[in-house]
Formats: C-alpha cells, structure tokens, sequence
C-alpha cells in the first residue's frame, strides 16, 4: 500500500493538485474500504487485484482533475458526513460560515421553520436541523436527483421525521407565510465568469447551481421579490454570497423591505471575506397589532 500511496501521489502532483499525499491515501481508503488506522498499522499489506484496479481508476480520475469527493461521493460538512451526486453542488468549508451565522441567531430552546431554497446535498438544512432540537425544515431543488440524494442523507442522519423535500422553481410550491427562518446558497456567479472558475468547481459542479446570470444576482432578486409570501413576520433571510457582492445583495435586501442590523447583517468567512447576509422581515405596525398590507405582501407564488 506505500508503494502504491507514493506512486499515486506523484501521479496526481502532476496533474496539479495541491495536496497529492493527502489525495491518494483518501482514495487509497475509499477504493479498499481500509481505514487510516489500518494503513498506519501495516502499510506494506498487498492491494488485492480489485482493489488496485479500483485505486487506479481513482488516482486517473483525480490526475485528470475531477476533485477528491466527486470521486468517492463524499464530504463532511460541519463534522458529518454527505453524500454527494452529480446534481449536487459540493458543499465547501465557507458555507459553514451561513450555518454559523444561522445558529448564532437561534435563542435556547427555539424551534424554527426553516426553507432552504436550493437544497442539493442537504447539507446546510440537515445540519441545522441536526444542531437545532426540535426544528423543522424544508428543501426544495428543481433537481429530482438532487432531492433523493438530500432525502438519503436526512435518512443516514435520523432527520428524516424533521425534514422534508418539494421539487419545484425557488418557492413557487408555497402560497402563505409558513417559514420563521429563509436559508439559501443560490447560484451567484456572473455568467460570462463560469469558464474562469477553478477546474474542479466549472468542470464538476453543475451548472444550475453556479449561474446566477449576467451580474450573478438574478437568484437574489427572485428569491426577495417573492419573500413576503413565505416568511412569517419577523423571520429571517440568510444568503451565502460571492465576495464582492455583499453591498449589491444588501442594497436588493433592503429594497424588498428587509431590515439590516448595522452589526451584524454582514458575516465573514475564515479567511476574512464577506460570506454571509441576513435581513429579518419587517411588518407595518397598525393599531389591530402587526400587520401588513396588500402591498407590501406583493403578489403571492401559485401553488406547485
């Protein structure tokens, strides 16, 4: 197995990967089941003839770029682990930073509604989820594929009884504010940026879920324009944006009638960059109590 781990590694090196050890023992386990304890305890144990074919196809897949959790199907987010499928966007570390965000506005003992709108993997829903006793949630994705992956995942997590899953376009499934909590990681690269992207993201993530159009806000403004239809009053909004976009989605946030916490509206990730917005829904105050108005509630999406 060490002679087979180097082997793999110079392999995958020049095909440009950045961590190539590290690679090729992931694939190393992936491909023959074996764990790192395993290999650390006897690494000049024999590949079997299944099994070396199977690390070889791996190694090319990787040398030729494909990135190491497309290959095994896998990726931990948030300490758990996700299956991933070809309809799925690869959820990266940064988005743990919309998760963070999230959980830092959740008092003890609460129990949201939550609406993640393109849902893929389940990734930032079941986490939530998984995190929050009690909640609930809902996700929805145009993908059908994307959805029995997220549906598995809920089920490998105990989450199946708190979650559920709606095929359809943003939230045009829903005709009534029923969500206290909006969490959404939308497509929002400009579209003429895609062929700039990082091989492993423009080559393997789909495309559905890295286009957001000629300036890479027309996910943003759906989503807002029809907000007040499905969340309560008082709720809140969490998007992941790109890294310069956080004044241009916070100016479409505020012009669909969202207030901004002039602390805390904005979350960075690790590395310092803007990652994470959130609004919370206003309501116009009435002498019958909190209402809103025809308005302000706009037109309602049609049932799906």
């Amino acid at each position: 197995m060490r002679e087979a781990v180097a082997a793999a590694a110079s392999e995958i090196e020049a095909g440009g990967a950045e961590t190539p050890m590290l690679d090729a023992r992931l694939l190393l386990f992936a491909s023959t089941g074996i764990s790192a304890e395993d290999y650390i305890r006897d690494p000049s144990r024999s590949l079997s003839d299944a099994e070396a074919d199977r690390f070889a196809a791996f190694v090319a897949r990787r040398a030729a770029g494909a990135p190491v959790s497309r290959i095994v199907g896998r990726r931990e987010f948030y300490g758990r682990d996700f299956r991933l499928g070809a309809d799925t966007l690869d959820p990266r570390a940064d988005t743990e930073t919309l998760v963070e965000a999230v959980l830092k506005s959740i008092a003890p003992g609460e129990a949201p509604r939550f609406l993640d709108l393109g849902v893929g993997s389940g990734a930032i829903l079941l986490t939530l989820l998984a995190e929050i006793p009690g909640a609930t949630g809902v996700g929805v994705d145009r993908s059908l594929a994307a959805l029995e992956v997220a549906r598995e995942n809920a089920r490998a997590l105990g989450l199946a009884d708190r979650a559920a899953f709606c095929c359809g376009d943003w939230h045009s499934a829903f005709d009534r504010p029923i969500f206290d909590i909006v969490v959404a990681n939308p497509p929002y690269i400009a579209s003429e940026e895609i062929g700039g992207l990082a091989r492993d993201v423009r080559d393997h993530d789909p495309l559905l879920a890295l286009d957001g159009g000629a300036d890479g806000l027309d996910a943003y403004r759906r989503i807002l324009a029809e907000l007040p239809g499905i969340l309560t009053p008082g709720g809140a909004v969490f998007f992941e944006i790109g890294e310069s976009q956080s004044e241009a989605v916070g100016a479409l946030m505020k012009d669909a009638g969202l207030a901004l916490d002039e602390a805390a509206w904005l979350t960075r990730d690790l590395a310092g960059r803007p990652r994470c917005v959130t609004g919370k829904w206003q309501v116009r105050r009435s002498g019958a109590g909190m209402s809103r108005s025809k308005k302000e509630l706009g037109s309602a999406p049609a049932s799906g």
